[in-house]
Protein backbone atom coordinates (compact mmCIF):
# COMPACT_ATOMS: atom_id res chain seq x y z
CA UNK A 1 0.00 0.00 0.00
CA UNK A 2 1.28 3.17 -0.89
CA UNK A 3 1.63 6.49 1.62
CA UNK A 4 3.43 8.74 -1.00
CA UNK A 5 2.45 12.21 -0.13
CA UNK A 6 0.33 14.00 -2.98
CA UNK A 7 1.20 17.56 -2.41
CA UNK A 8 -0.81 20.13 -4.03
CA UNK A 9 0.85 21.25 -7.39
CA UNK A 10 0.19 25.25 -9.11
CA UNK A 11 0.23 24.26 -13.15
CA UNK A 12 -0.23 26.80 -15.49
CA UNK A 13 1.67 29.75 -12.86
CA UNK A 14 -1.26 28.49 -10.97
CA UNK A 15 -4.17 29.63 -12.84
CA UNK A 16 -4.97 25.29 -12.64
CA UNK A 17 -3.89 23.06 -9.55
CA UNK A 18 -3.62 19.48 -8.92
CA UNK A 19 -1.86 17.14 -6.62
CA UNK A 20 0.13 13.62 -7.54
CA UNK A 21 3.37 11.85 -5.68
CA UNK A 22 6.23 14.02 -4.79
CA UNK A 23 8.33 11.89 -6.52
CA UNK A 24 7.18 13.65 -9.79
CA UNK A 25 9.75 16.57 -10.71
CA UNK A 26 8.66 19.22 -13.32
CA UNK A 27 10.83 18.15 -16.81
CA UNK A 28 10.96 22.34 -17.54
CA UNK A 29 13.94 22.35 -15.38
CA UNK A 30 15.52 20.27 -17.19
CA UNK A 31 14.50 20.51 -20.95
CA UNK A 32 11.90 22.78 -22.71
CA UNK A 33 8.87 21.92 -22.57
CA UNK A 34 5.90 23.82 -24.68
CA UNK A 35 3.46 26.72 -23.10
CA UNK A 36 0.13 24.63 -23.11
CA UNK A 37 1.77 21.53 -21.03
CA UNK A 38 3.13 20.97 -17.81
CA UNK A 39 5.51 17.89 -17.94
CA UNK A 40 6.28 15.84 -14.58
CA UNK A 41 8.80 12.34 -14.44
CA UNK A 42 9.62 10.18 -12.05
CA UNK A 43 13.23 9.18 -14.05
CA UNK A 44 14.07 6.05 -11.68
CA UNK A 45 11.36 4.85 -13.07
CA UNK A 46 10.96 5.98 -16.77
CA UNK A 47 7.24 7.22 -15.62
CA UNK A 48 6.05 10.75 -16.80
CA UNK A 49 2.79 12.48 -16.33
CA UNK A 50 1.82 15.07 -18.26
CA UNK A 51 -0.73 17.90 -18.57
CA UNK A 52 -2.00 19.81 -22.23
CA UNK A 53 -4.18 22.07 -22.87
CA UNK A 54 -5.97 21.44 -25.94
CA UNK A 55 -8.13 23.68 -28.47
CA UNK A 56 -12.02 21.58 -28.03
CA UNK A 57 -12.33 19.49 -30.76
CA UNK A 58 -16.02 19.74 -31.87
CA UNK A 59 -15.75 16.74 -33.98
CA UNK A 60 -14.79 14.35 -31.65
CA UNK A 61 -18.09 13.04 -29.57
CA UNK A 62 -17.88 13.02 -25.84
CA UNK A 63 -18.33 9.41 -25.60
CA UNK A 64 -15.06 7.41 -26.13
CA UNK A 65 -13.19 10.58 -26.77
CA UNK A 66 -10.18 9.82 -24.59
CA UNK A 67 -9.63 6.69 -26.92
CA UNK A 68 -9.30 9.28 -30.08
CA UNK A 69 -7.13 11.02 -28.10
CA UNK A 70 -4.98 7.95 -27.17
CA UNK A 71 -5.08 7.00 -30.87
CA UNK A 72 -4.28 10.38 -32.38
CA UNK A 73 -1.09 10.08 -29.49
CA UNK A 74 -0.14 6.56 -30.60
CA UNK A 75 -0.41 7.60 -34.56
CA UNK A 76 1.78 11.11 -33.45
CA UNK A 77 4.10 9.09 -32.09
CA UNK A 78 4.39 6.76 -34.73
CA UNK A 79 3.97 3.74 -32.11
CA UNK A 80 3.10 0.13 -33.06
CA UNK A 81 0.97 -2.52 -31.90
CA UNK A 82 -1.35 -0.14 -30.23
CA UNK A 83 -4.14 -1.77 -28.02
CA UNK A 84 -7.28 -0.35 -26.44
CA UNK A 85 -7.38 -1.88 -22.87
CA UNK A 86 -10.72 0.16 -21.87
CA UNK A 87 -12.44 3.51 -21.85
CA UNK A 88 -14.68 4.72 -19.61
CA UNK A 89 -18.59 6.02 -19.89
CA UNK A 90 -18.95 9.94 -20.21
CA UNK A 91 -18.43 10.90 -15.94
CA UNK A 92 -19.99 14.59 -15.67
CA UNK A 93 -17.35 16.99 -13.73
CA UNK A 94 -19.90 19.41 -11.35
CA UNK A 95 -16.45 21.60 -9.72
CA UNK A 96 -15.41 22.18 -13.10
CA UNK A 97 -18.40 24.11 -15.19
CA UNK A 98 -18.31 27.38 -16.31
CA UNK A 99 -21.31 29.90 -16.47
CA UNK A 100 -22.84 26.94 -15.96
CA UNK A 101 -21.92 25.27 -19.01
CA UNK A 102 -21.31 21.29 -17.57
CA UNK A 103 -17.94 20.00 -18.27
CA UNK A 104 -17.29 16.10 -18.95
CA UNK A 105 -14.59 13.66 -18.63
CA UNK A 106 -13.98 10.11 -19.78
CA UNK A 107 -10.69 7.88 -19.81
CA UNK A 108 -8.69 5.37 -21.60
CA UNK A 109 -6.04 2.88 -21.05
CA UNK A 110 -3.84 1.65 -23.61
CA UNK A 111 -0.57 -0.43 -24.58
CA UNK A 112 1.69 0.88 -27.85
CA UNK A 113 5.15 0.33 -28.28
CA UNK A 114 6.93 3.92 -28.55
CA UNK A 115 10.93 4.78 -29.47
CA UNK A 116 12.16 8.00 -27.09
CA UNK A 117 13.12 10.80 -28.74
CA UNK A 118 15.00 9.97 -32.22
CA UNK A 119 15.90 6.81 -31.71
CA UNK A 120 14.47 4.47 -33.86
CA UNK A 121 11.84 1.13 -33.92
CA UNK A 122 14.62 -0.96 -32.85
CA UNK A 123 14.70 0.51 -29.37
CA UNK A 124 10.82 0.69 -28.53
CA UNK A 125 9.76 -0.04 -25.25
CA UNK A 126 6.36 -1.21 -24.52
CA UNK A 127 4.05 1.12 -22.60
CA UNK A 128 0.74 1.35 -20.67
CA UNK A 129 -0.87 4.54 -21.07
CA UNK A 130 -4.07 6.32 -19.21
CA UNK A 131 -5.90 9.13 -20.31
CA UNK A 132 -8.08 11.25 -19.15
CA UNK A 133 -9.72 14.41 -21.48
CA UNK A 134 -11.82 16.93 -19.16
CA UNK A 135 -13.45 18.69 -21.83
CA UNK A 136 -14.20 22.48 -20.55
CA UNK A 137 -16.82 23.42 -22.88
CA UNK A 138 -17.62 26.68 -21.78
CA UNK A 139 -14.14 27.71 -22.64
CA UNK A 140 -13.83 25.94 -25.57
CA UNK A 141 -11.17 23.47 -24.45
CA UNK A 142 -10.13 19.56 -24.12
CA UNK A 143 -7.60 19.22 -21.40
CA UNK A 144 -5.40 15.70 -21.60
CA UNK A 145 -3.72 14.58 -18.66
CA UNK A 146 -1.68 11.79 -19.67
CA UNK A 147 0.52 9.16 -17.69
CA UNK A 148 3.37 6.88 -19.28
CA UNK A 149 4.04 3.83 -17.86
CA UNK A 150 6.75 1.27 -18.64
CA UNK A 151 5.98 -2.40 -18.98
CA UNK A 152 9.39 -3.45 -20.72
CA UNK A 153 12.40 -1.72 -21.54
CA UNK A 154 14.31 -2.22 -24.70
CA UNK A 155 17.92 -2.95 -23.74
CA UNK A 156 18.68 -0.47 -26.90
CA UNK A 157 16.41 2.16 -24.89
CA UNK A 158 17.80 5.56 -24.24
CA UNK A 159 15.97 4.59 -20.42
CA UNK A 160 17.80 1.52 -19.91
CA UNK A 161 20.54 3.55 -18.87
CA UNK A 162 18.77 4.80 -16.25
CA UNK A 163 16.32 2.02 -14.99
CA UNK A 164 17.63 -1.07 -16.68
CA UNK A 165 16.00 -3.08 -19.57
CA UNK A 166 13.68 -6.07 -18.98
CA UNK A 167 10.24 -5.80 -17.18
CA UNK A 168 9.66 -2.89 -15.40
CA UNK A 169 9.19 -3.65 -11.23
CA UNK A 170 5.83 -2.91 -10.42
CA UNK A 171 4.68 0.07 -7.90
CA UNK A 172 3.28 -2.28 -5.61
CA UNK A 173 6.50 -4.14 -5.25
CA UNK A 174 8.76 -0.43 -4.65
CA UNK A 175 5.59 0.58 -2.07
CA UNK A 176 4.83 3.84 -4.88
CA UNK A 177 1.49 4.31 -6.17
CA UNK A 178 0.94 3.18 -9.25
CA UNK A 179 0.61 4.93 -12.27
CA UNK A 180 -3.31 3.83 -12.83
CA UNK A 181 -3.79 5.16 -8.99
CA UNK A 182 -1.76 8.72 -9.83
CA UNK A 183 -3.94 9.46 -13.29
CA UNK A 184 -7.08 9.24 -10.81
CA UNK A 185 -5.29 11.28 -8.33
CA UNK A 186 -4.31 13.96 -10.22
CA UNK A 187 -8.10 13.88 -11.81
CA UNK A 188 -9.61 14.43 -8.52
CA UNK A 189 -7.94 17.14 -7.41
CA UNK A 190 -8.02 19.13 -10.68
CA UNK A 191 -9.01 22.68 -10.47
CA UNK A 192 -8.99 25.86 -11.77
CA UNK A 193 -8.03 28.86 -10.06
CA UNK A 194 -8.32 31.61 -12.73
CA UNK A 195 -10.20 30.97 -15.81
CA UNK A 196 -8.65 33.78 -17.30
CA UNK A 197 -6.12 31.27 -18.72
CA UNK A 198 -8.49 30.43 -21.32
CA UNK A 199 -7.96 34.26 -22.70
CA UNK A 200 -11.44 35.86 -24.80
CA UNK A 201 -13.85 32.33 -24.42
CA UNK A 202 -13.52 33.32 -20.49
Amino acid sequence: MSTELCPERPLFGGAISSSFPQRFQDASNIRQVPDHQEVFVDPSRDESLIFELLDFKSDVGDMGSASWFLHDLAREQDAEGFKLIEQSNVIDVPGLSYRNIPSVATTAIGEMAISKGRQGREAQNLLRVYVANIRLKGVETDVLVTAYEPILINPLSESANAVGSGLAVPASQSGIMPMCDVIKQSLSAFKVNDWSLFGSSA
